[in-house]
């Protein structure tokens, strides 16, 4: 995460889904039932999900079993219950060729500043900006 963001607070709803809450005020309450079906997360199936607690510095939601999900993930998954998806997509074009801030906001002619607000989620990505990240990636694989 480019930010301090950290969790603060988890509760189980169900034996699938979470509500959690943000540093910066966020919350959200998302259903993980995609991630109970893969093999890493078996053994969390039924009330073991209720034992949902916070890792000491809130950077990850962890259980006594040993199964931990990385705040980076969960923020993911927030922005996308929260209708996000162009700061997921900006996110993981940043992420996905190991830009930082600075660097994607050199590539696109942003002020590093707007960079970290798109990758944030606080300001929503305009159409241009993805486009221009398309329009990047093409030229990039051109030279």
């Amino acid at each position: 995460m480019d930010s301090l963001r950290t969790l603060k607070s988890v509760k189980p709803l169900s034996d699938a889904t979470l509500r959690l809450r943000w540093s910066d005020g966020t919350a959200a309450d998302l259903d993980l039932s995609d991630l109970l079906k893969k093999r890493a997360f078996k053994s969390l199936h039924g009330s073991a999900f209720q034992h949902a607690r916070l890792d000491e510095w809130g950077h990850s939601v962890e259980w006594p079993n040993g199964i931990a999900i990385g705040a980076d993930a969960l923020w993911r998954r927030t922005l996308l219950a929260r209708g996000r998806e162009d700061a997921v997509t900006f996110m993981d074009w940043r992420l996905a060729h190991g830009l930082s801030l600075s660097e994607a906001a050199e590539a696109l002619g942003l002020s590093r500043r707007m960079v970290a607000y798109y990758s944030s989620g606080t300001k929503a990505v305009p159409k241009t900006v993805l486009l221009a990240c398309r329009g990047w990636e093409h030229t990039r694989d051109a030279a």
